[in-house]
């Protein structure tokens, strides 16, 4: 059962205090766009921006879920069927450790989340790592960092519909916001590094939302298994040449190229280049993202266009799966905050309206 609640605190909420607190920040993926499901490379960064979740056990035989932020809660049966929206990743999480052998009675939990919802800033895996966390926290679970990510991803395939590879998770679990998270989502091989010299990270939010279980999301996924069938590969990370693409129908192929131009874009990027280089390799991978992939919008070309016209901003790109959300650019250091206003003045001049996210 779904309530509405105003803001409140756990004690307020539930009348104990919470026996665990833990907290996961989202994600912004400066290269290596929907390529995690494809088995290929991506580079994310952690943001400021954190989900936090408290919890305790719960008196009665129900798992008692509250959102914070969208002033909601429910209250529904451990074994029961998945409940609608938040609760859909709490109840996914807390299934699958209960599934994996550990004893976890009903509990208590509370959310309260800063990652905006809808940016492509990945909430949801901020949310499904905060909670795996707490769990582990307060039930002294054995789970290591990659066992939360994988987790998390599983909970955000089975319970919230949305066939999601692991970078999200594993950026939630394992990123940090000083250092560029290389990873390889085959085999999880990883390593932080730096941001290039003389840069940092400007973020900014669209104002146009997306949902990906409503997105094309799923589609465009179907599509790059399809592409990769037809040229007889496990996934589209063995594909090592563009060329070798001309054999697919043009929208497959559209598809493909983009994933495979992107993962030779990361592995570039990985290799250590100036931030000059870089903001070149994250234009490409925008004007990819638009053209081959197909899943940008009007608001997110204005708002990368405008980026890229400042002379201080190295490259811009829209970040996360599309369809909506926010934007990511390379500028110089200490820029970040004056441009971010200047681009969001003439983007709202176009009729949007846009957010700064980073720097915060």
């Amino acid at each position: 059962m779904e309530q509405r609640l105003m803001p409140r605190s756990f004690l307020e909420l539930f009348g104990v205090e919470p026996k665990a607190v833990a907290q996961a920040p989202g994600r912004v993926n400066l290269l290596g766009e929907h390529t995690d499901y494809n088995d290929g490379f991506v580079l994310p960064c952690a943001i400021p921006q954190k989900t936090r979740v408290e919890m305790a056990l719960s008196p009665d035989r129900l798992d008692h879920f509250a959102a914070e932020d969208l002033g909601q809660r429910v209250d529904c049966e451990p074994v029961g069927p998945t409940p609608p929206g938040f609760a859909a990743y709490l109840h996914g999480c807390l299934t699958l450790v209960r599934q994996g052998g550990a004893v976890i009675p009903p509990v208590l939990m509370r959310v309260d989340s800063q990652v905006p919802m809808g940016s492509g800033l990945s909430s949801s895996a901020a949310l499904e790592v905060a909670v795996l966390r707490a769990l582990r926290e307060l039930f002294h679970l054995d789970l290591d960092d990659v066992r939360v990510a994988r987790l998390a991803q599983r909970a955000e395939i089975e319970y919230a519909g949305v066939n999601c590879g692991i970078m999200d998770q594993m950026a939630a679990s394992l990123a940090d916001e000083h250092h560029m998270l290389f990873l390889d989502t085959r085999t999880l091989e990883r390593r932080l590094l730096p941001l290039p010299e003389g840069a940092e990270l400007l973020v900014l939010d669209s104002g146009v939302p997306r949902r990906l279980e409503e997105s094309g999301y799923n589609e465009r996924r179907r599509e790059c298994e399809e592409a990769a069938r037809l040229l007889g590969v496990a996934a589209l990370r063995d594909v090592g040449d563009p060329g070798e693409l001309a054999a697919l129908p043009e929208e497959l192929a559209k598809r493909a190229r983009h994933v495979v131009t992107e993962n030779l874009r990361v592995l570039e990027a990985a290799q250590g280049v100036d931030a000059r280089r870089f903001g070149e390799l994250m234009n490409f991978s925008h004007r990819s993202l638009r053209d081959d992939f197909e899943v940008s919008i009007p608001a997110l070309n204005l708002m990368v266009q405008l980026l890229q016209g400042e002379e201080e901003v190295f490259g811009a790109r829209l970040t996360g799966a599309g369809f909506g959300g926010a934007c990511v650019a390379l500028v110089r250091e200490g820029w970040g905050t004056q441009l971010g206003e200047w681009v969001l003045d003439r983007y709202r001049e176009k009729g949007q309206l846009g957010t700064l996210l980073v720097p915060r």
